[in-house]
C-alpha cells in the first residue's frame, strides 16, 4: 500500500459567505469522509489555511492513484461542485513515529 497526498480547492459551487459546515450537504460529505477514515483509507485530513479560501489536504493509503480518484469521486461535495481535486501525489514516507506495517 502506498501513501498519497490529495489536494483539494473549493469548487465553483462553494458559497464564500457560508462557513464550511453550512455548505450544501455538509452532513453527506462528513459521513462520506468519516467512512473513508473508519476503513483506513484516509489517514489524516482536513481544511488548511486561514479560511479566506477553502482548501483541504488528505493523506490516504491506497493501492493506486486510480483507486484514489475513483473513491474520491463519490464524495457528495465533489459531485455538487463544492470541492475540486487539484492533485494526487504518491508520497514516499521516510520519517514516521508509527511502526512499519
Amino acid at each position: 500500500m502506498a501513501y498519497y497526498v490529495v489536494i483539494f480547492d473549493q469548487g465553483p459551487e462553494w458559497i464564500d459567505s457560508l462557513p464550511m459546515r453550512e455548505q450544501r450537504d455538509w452532513a453527506g460529505h462528513a459521513t462520506f469522509m468519516n467512512a473513508l477514515t473508519a476503513d483506513g483509507f484516509v489517514v489524516l485530513g482536513g481544511p488548511i489555511g486561514d479560511g479566506t479560501r477553502h482548501g483541504a489536504r488528505l493523506i490516504v493509503r491506497s493501492e493506486t492513484e486510480q483507486d484514489v480518484r475513483e473513491r474520491m469521486a463519490d464524495d457528495p461535495w465533489a459531485r455538487l461542485g463544492l470541492l475540486v481535486m487539484e492533485s494526487i501525489d504518491e508520497w514516499e514516507v521516510l520519517l514516521s513515529s508509527e511502526p512499519d506495517d
